[in-house]
């Protein structure tokens, strides 16, 4: 199970030389759902609606294992391919990049296509902000008043702070654990506090 993603911070836009007069136009942004990265391609060739193709790739999942390519009318294995192919290298997903183009009257072959379009995502990918996220996990505790401190020690110990907290006739805390740190952060719970607090971790 992957503990954590590589994703993009922001929405950033580029645009390559033009290639024997035709432009092209990288968009590359940041989505959660394949809902808001076919949003975003929509938004696009609504913006650059005089553009002739609007090629694209997504990857979703934190392991990359949803992912669309697209070639919008281009030759088969020319734009969405190699786009997608961008991100892949950079181990990139929860993100989407979509190349416009602008057609220059020369065409470029199969192979002048692929080497374009893999250029403006490699150009806007470089210059793009790259942010890894850590995946946790919802872990419930529940433990008498007079493990508190040895509790509180502990979460100061791994960084932990946490997202709700009830204090009644026990004290119950909802953390966010990474998920590399769950098993540790149990099995030390348990030792701290003599097994006297109870935890489990949310599917």
């Amino acid at each position: 199970m992957a503990e954590s993603y590589r994703t993009l911070a922001a929405p950033l836009r580029h645009e390559i030389d033009k290639v024997k007069g035709s432009r092209f136009i990288a968009d590359v942004a940041p989505v959660a759902t394949r809902a808001e990265a076919e949003s975003l391609v929509q938004r696009i060739r609504r913006e650059l609606h005089a553009a002739r193709h609007h090629c694209f790739a997504w990857r979703l999942e934190p392991d990359g294992s949803a992912f669309r390519a697209s070639d919008d009318g281009e030759p088969s294995g020319s734009a969405g391919r190699p786009i997608l192919l961008e991100l892949e290298a950079r181990e990139l997903t929860f993100c989407i990049a979509v190349v416009t183009r602008y057609f220059g009257g020369t065409k470029l072959g199969v192979g002048g296509l692929v080497r374009a379009y893999g250029a403006a995502v490699a150009q806007a990918l470089e210059r793009a902000c790259v942010r890894t996220v850590t995946l946790t996990r919802r872990v419930l505790v529940e433990h008498p008043w007079e493990c508190s401190s040895a509790v509180q020690r502990l979460l100061s110990t791994l960084a932990q702070v946490p997202a709700r907290a009830e204090y009644a006739d026990r004290v119950r805390l909802e953390l966010e654990v990474p998920v590399g740190m769950v098993e540790e952060f149990l099995r030390r719970l348990r030792e701290e506090t003599a097994g006297r607090a109870t935890a489990r971790a949310a599917e």
